[in-house]
């Protein structure tokens, strides 16, 4: 809860799932709106399954090496943040854009 408080503007309105433990989320300043993930997953354009789309992505890669070190599992989840988040683009073109800039 707290790296909400930092990185989200009190007074913004926070999606969340049905967990209880979200419910706390309104005393520290948010509007909060959730949605029951047993009759949906999206309300018009809010869609509140996207960590889990990138836990299912990196787990399937991840599961490869057997366990990873607890001091470099910040760098392996960077990374997959990278390809989850670059996953439709072309990685040739991506690795050049980078190079170039």
């Amino acid at each position: 809860m707290t790296e909400t408080v930092k990185r989200v503007r009190r007074g913004s309105i926070v999606y969340t799932d049905k967990w209880r433990g979200y419910d706390s989320l309104m005393f520290c300043g948010y509007k909060h709106l959730n949605i029951d993930h047993r009759y949906k997953f999206k309300q018009g354009k809010v869609y509140i399954n996207g960590i889990e789309g990138f836990w299912s992505f990196a787990k399937e890669r991840l599961i490869k090496h057997h366990g990873i070190s607890r001091k470099k599992s910040l760098f392996y989840i960077k990374e997959m943040e990278r390809r989850y988040n670059n996953r439709g683009k072309d990685l040739f073109e991506a690795l050049v854009d980078l190079m170039l800039h």
